[in-house]
């Protein structure tokens, strides 16, 4: 059965990112939120928290902690601003836990322990300018010349693609397979960004997420050496979607940490604005739309729980992740422009937060899988038309309080 009391390291850790997050980030976010800026050295303080390798063994760099602690790390970030939370599922959950899983020891070694470390800073490569939910659509080539792959192509919206220093990158190294659309050619690389031939850029036109740095990144005949080769050849998609399955849980637990921003926003709102004699809320339309909030968060984070529970346990958790993520992320975007209503004209004004939570929680709904993307997969689960297949590698059990 599943225990929903947080242990005493679950407990100290929601602590330390509270107080940390209330003390050093707040303070900072509207201005750096206005300027479009990202603040590096919030980097630096996550891992001096230990947070950048939270649950990576400690043999590797990491601080050993299990996948709820992963997801409590998420939501109290995202409670705090969503580009906080971004860093730890491009960084942890997309990069770092695929490295752990799938990589060799001499790749764990190289880029993995100082990623848990926070010395090195890592994110993931998959979507191009036309190709995102449609995963083998992608461009990107790599063509196998002696002991090194060759790389070209473009990535695009891609997080920490101006800050990070490696790079989870997806490609075809089959072009037989590509014209078919078969994703047995693709294979997964661990780039550098300071190898020949590789450049990255910022985007400066996004409406949300304004302190986060989101960007692409280009390769033109980029010299990788095969070892840096994750997992075998041909095996890319399967490494992009494990990858995948641990950053939705990530966006999942973060999603949930927006509802509660919203709702504790919108409480505190509403118990000191009046209108029509008293405060707004004793109206019975804020009531319910304060109530929704309410039941979002419980539902969204009991879903997210249950995912990392079984993760905790070893046990496959693709179906339940992929309702955790569609269920928090559609609930935080109904949070935020309730929220908004709420404050009515001040809610339009950058003097309260929630215009940057209504600005925040759209972009969740899109990545890591759509809404539509999700609503399809739990339909054919449903249905029977979907059953999860043996993999070759799947996520550890976690053993520390075993």
């Amino acid at each position: 059965m599943i225990d929903l009391q947080l242990s005493d390291e679950h407990e100290a850790l929601v602590s330390t990112l509270s107080e940390w997050g209330r003390k050093d980030v707040l303070p900072q976010i509207h201005d750096l939120d206005r300027e479009h800026r990202f603040n590096r050295d919030f980097l630096r303080q996550m891992g001096e928290l230990q947070l950048l390798g939270i649950c990576i063994p400690e043999e590797w760099g990491g601080a050993g902690m299990d996948y709820v602690s992963l997801g409590l790390a998420c939501e109290e970030l995202e409670y705090v601003d969503t580009h906080l939370r971004v860093i730890m599922s491009v960084h942890v959950g997309l990069n770092s836990m695929t490295l752990w899983c799938w990589g060799t020891d001499q790749q764990r070694k190289k880029y993995l322990a100082p990623q848990a470390k926070g010395e090195k800073i890592a994110t993931y490569g998959l979507t191009e300018p036309n190709a995102g939910s449609d995963a083998v659509g992608i461009q990107t080539t790599a063509v196998r010349r002696g002991d090194r792959y060759v790389l070209n192509g473009e990535k695009m919206w891609i997080s920490l693609a101006d800050v990070a220093d490696n790079f989870l990158v997806i490609a075809w190294t089959d072009q037989e397979k590509k014209k078919k659309r078969d994703h047995s050619g693709m294979s997964a690389f661990i780039v550098e960004r300071g190898f020949k031939g590789f450049s990255s850029f910022s985007i400066k036109e996004k409406w949300g997420i304004l302190a986060g740095n989101t960007g692409g990144f280009s390769m033109q005949d980029v010299e990788v050496p095969v070892e840096n080769r994750v997992g075998e050849e041909g095996e890319g998609f399967k490494v992009a979607m494990f990858a995948l399955e641990n950053g939705r849980y990530t966006v999942a637990a973060g999603a949930t940490g927006l509802v509660r921003a919203c709702r504790d926003a919108s409480v505190a709102y509403a118990q000191t604005r009046r209108t029509f004699g008293v405060p707004i809320g004793e109206h019975q339309l804020v009531k319910e739309m304060l109530a929704q909030m309410v039941s979002d968060y419980d539902a969204s984070r009991l879903l997210w729980l249950r995912a990392g529970w079984l993760k905790n346990e070893g046990r496959r958790n693709t179906r339940e992740t992929s309702l955790a993520k569609w269920f928090a992320t559609v609930a935080s975007e109904r949070a935020a422009g309730d929220a908004v209503q709420i404050h009515g004209a001040n809610g339009y004004s950058d003097e309260y937060p929630v215009g940057r939570f209504y600005r925040n929680c759209k972009a969740a709904v899109i990545y890591e899988g759509s809404r539509e993307v999700h609503k399809l997969m739990q339909a054919d689960y449903a249905l029977g038309y979907r059953q999860d297949k043996p993999r070759r590698i799947e996520l550890p059990p976690y053993k520390g309080s075993r």
